[in-house]
């Protein structure tokens, strides 16, 4: 941990603190940008056109087979997720087809055999079609029905007096899957639940997802503010290891961004927002020691720190961006450029200019990941770029670009604009296969293989997030909307910032 670090002591206790503006004041783009917003969009054009051709009504495209994939129970996931997309940039004539289409969708009956993710679920089809709903004026009421024909099933998840529901259900049976939940998938509704209990006017959604949520803040984990990625339904008890990454992830993300779409008088998220971050500080940053990059460790169940990151963890560098700004903390602003930094040379290092699923590195205390330590070829590797992949696949993942996104909105450095712009070259060179675009096998490798699926969330997430880097800073201003975990922005409810500042937005 690097020494100036190590003074820091965050006020965690509900202290009243004034929100700033988050987006850098009068930021503007400089000439040019909108060369690469239009081909944002006509990558959108050269994914969405063969969905429509090949893949219809299901859930997602397999571009090289020409066919398409039911893993989101048959709904067209695609279909939803790209709703708000296709408002922001203007293809009004696809947003209409995609209301006329989800108008018929019996969503209270999976049209698959598997079970329903309640995550998967909230954060795609129930965030997208009530993001579209607010998007779109207010004007397509089946929108808000449709997302709520969904909670009802999924409200049979909590069983009895269980403060936590389990994380998949049966909607025919009304029966849950009997395991352990991650706390990402059971402690990231706030945002979507609560905009569905103010459109329906029943408060038993938020009552429901903020049960779980404040049950998961009051448990006392070994690391103050960093619960264990798994929990015990029947119990309420904490298992595994600690991680800004999978099982973890959105449920951090989600205790500052629920205050601010709020602006709840209710100081306990953002407070253990800011004790997670606090112990993370404290516990888990480490720099690495070639390039001085900065990560963000896990801790397992052992109690060892394990010097791992992962794509899906790099949304924590926009999120310490975004929850610094709302609590005037300008060393968590600098330490969350750090992190996007750090995760934006994951790409920068890579033979085709994209990052991989996982990867390692070393640090002052050692290069403990929990497995075999670097071999010489990811040795070599890491020499040179300050870490190494482990896991060297892309299935379209958006985290890198999001937490860019958040960096050029708040500096205005125009380093995140050329990022963006080379994500996009490294897509269509690399990401096109026989119609639209997937994943890939080795991000170190020109000659990849492909990845035969097109991810519901490369409309969502990763279009919208390049598309709005060189869109007007106005257009979805982050002084004004919060972003669900899929990428789908919310309306905050009132122009103040957390904690009741009547400052902010």
């Amino acid at each position: 941990m690097a020494p100036s670090w190590r003074w820091l002591i965050l006020a965690v206790v509900a202290a009243v603190v004034h929100g700033e503006p988050v987006q850098k004041q009068n930021l503007t783009l400089p000439d040019g940008a909108d060369t690469q917003r239009d081909a944002v969009v006509d990558i959108f054009v050269d994914s969405y056109e063969p969905y429509m051709k090949y893949a219809w009504g299901h859930d997602d495209l397999l571009p090289v087979s020409e066919s398409y994939t039911d893993g989101r129970n048959g709904w067209g996931a695609s279909i939803v997720d790209a709703m708000s997309t296709m408002w922001i940039m203007g293809r009004h004539d696809w947003f209409n087809q995609a209301v006329n289409y989800t108008a018929t969708v019996d969503f209270s009956k999976s049209k698959t055999d598997d079970t329903v993710s309640i995550f998967e679920t909230t954060i795609r089809y129930v965030g997208g079609l009530l993001s579209a709903y607010e998007l779109s004026g207010y004007q397509y009421d089946v929108l808000v029905n449709k997302a709520e024909q969904l909670a009802q099933q999924m409200a049979y998840a909590w069983v009895g007096n269980n403060a936590i529901p389990f994380e998949y259900i049966n909607f025919t049976a009304h029966e849950p899957t009997i395991a352990t939940s991650t706390i990402s998938g059971i402690g990231s509704l706030t945002l979507e639940w609560n905009r569905l209990s103010l459109y329906t006017n029943n408060d038993t959604y938020r009552q429901l997802a903020e049960k779980s949520v404040q049950h998961i803040i009051n448990m006392s984990p070994p690391l103050p503010g960093m619960p264990a990625k798994n929990i015990d339904p029947a119990t309420g008890d904490a298992v595994g290891g600690y991680t800004w990454g999978s099982g973890s992830d959105s449920y951090l993300e989600y205790l500052i961004k629920y205050p601010r779409l709020t602006n709840t008088d209710d100081n306990s998220y953002a407070d253990a927002w800011l004790t997670a971050v606090d112990t993370s500080i404290k516990k888990l940053l480490r720099t690495s020691t070639v390039g001085d990059w900065v990560y963000l460790a896990d801790y397992d169940d052992d109690k060892l720190i394990r010097h791992v990151g992962s794509h899906l963890a790099c949304f924590s560098g926009g999120n310490w961006i975004l929850g610094g700004k709302l609590t005037n903390n300008d060393t968590l602003v600098d330490i969350g450029l750090q992190l996007t930094d750090a995760c934006w040379n994951t790409y920068a290092s890579t033979a085709t200019g994209i990052g991989p699923e996982e990867f390692a590195y070393v640090s002052s205390d050692g290069n403990y990941t929990g497995a075999s330590g670097p071999d010489e070829e990811q040795l070599q590797f890491y020499n040179k770029h300050g870490f190494y992949i482990t896991t060297p696949y892309y299935i379209l993942r958006p985290e890198v670009l999001e937490s860019n996104f958040y960096a050029w909105r708040v500096t205005g450095d125009t380093k995140y604009l050329d990022n963006a712009a080379s994500a996009i070259k490294s897509f269509q060179q690399y990401l096109s296969t026989t119609v639209a675009y997937t994943g890939i096998d080795d991000v170190d490798n020109t000659q990849s293989g492909k990845i035969d699926d097109m991810e519901s969330f490369w409309f969502a997430e990763v279009l919208k997030y390049l598309y709005l880097t060189f869109d007007d800073p106005g257009n979805i201003s982050l002084d004004d909307y919060v972003f669900n975990t899929e990428a789908h922005p919310f309306k905050a409810s009132a122009a103040k910032s957390i904690y009741g500042s009547t400052s902010g937005s």
